[in-house]
């Protein structure tokens, strides 16, 4: 009996990290897709924006592949405390990051747009961005595969810098939009591709309380900073 209770014990265990590896590896492609993304907006990429837009079916059919294998372990093995935790919080994580690999396509198709324009300014605020987006994205996949809560915090807590970019972004294009109207479309879909960023940036921090509470067994301790001022902003022009 004790033989049998050991060999369902040690399967169950290589099952978990299966899920594991699934959800590692889905983590890798939308890292790539995300790069590919940011490379195509800031260096007027049209192969890097190919490559981020047909990459996003592979990530959806992980995604689903992940999704299936939680549902036969809750199933078949019925799993509780850590264990259970861990496996629901796997099931969250495939879709915040095929939200992420989403945001990564939309940004990637404006690339082909914004390379039809000339930029008002430099790029180097939403190339800043950009680089953060992709360390916290980096970070929280290696939380989740070292069962790092640590390291979550220290991702949840970085998405404010992200954020108040974002903020100065947002004033800076409205202002470019109302001194020359032939920054409108441009700017436009700049706006669009800073908001797909910080959307990331927002999913990366949702991933990041899924591993906090799936190691530790409760929330994070601190309330989430809301840094998005966007919604508040009134930009006037000069008189």
């Amino acid at each position: 009996m004790a033989d049998v209770t050991g060999h369902i014990v040690k399967r169950f265990e290589q099952e978990l990290s299966r899920l594991r590896s699934l959800i590692t590896d889905m983590g890798g492609m939308v890292e790539r897709q995300v790069a590919l993304a940011c490379a195509a907006v800031l260096e007027r990429d049209g192969e890097a924006a190919s490559q981020a837009v047909e990459s996003d079916p592979a990530v959806d059919r992980l995604e689903r592949e992940a999704e299936q294998f939680v549902i036969a372990l809750l199933a078949l093995r019925q799993p509780m405390a850590q264990d259970l935790r861990h496996i629901v919080a796997g099931l969250k994580v495939t879709g915040e990051l095929e939200r992420i690999g989403d945001y990564a396509k939309n940004v990637a198709k404006r690339s082909i747009v914004l390379g039809q324009f000339s930029m008002p300014s430099s790029l180097s605020g939403l190339a800043h961005m950009a680089a953060l987006v992709q360390e916290n994205l980096k970070a929280v996949i290696d939380a989740w595969g070292d069962s790092d809560a640590e390291k979550a915090v220290e991702v949840w807590r970085s998405d404010q810098a992200i954020d108040d970019i974002y903020n100065a972004l947002f004033r800076e294009l409205i202002t470019y939009m109302m001194e020359d109207p032939r920054n409108i479309t441009p700017c436009t879909h700049l706006l669009f591709v800073a908001k797909n960023l910080e959307r990331m940036g927002d999913h990366a921090t949702n991933i990041a309380e899924m591993v906090y509470y799936a190691v530790k067994g409760e929330p994070m301790p601190e309330g989430r900073p809301k840094g998005d001022g966007s919604v508040y902003a009134v930009v006037r022009p000069q008189e």
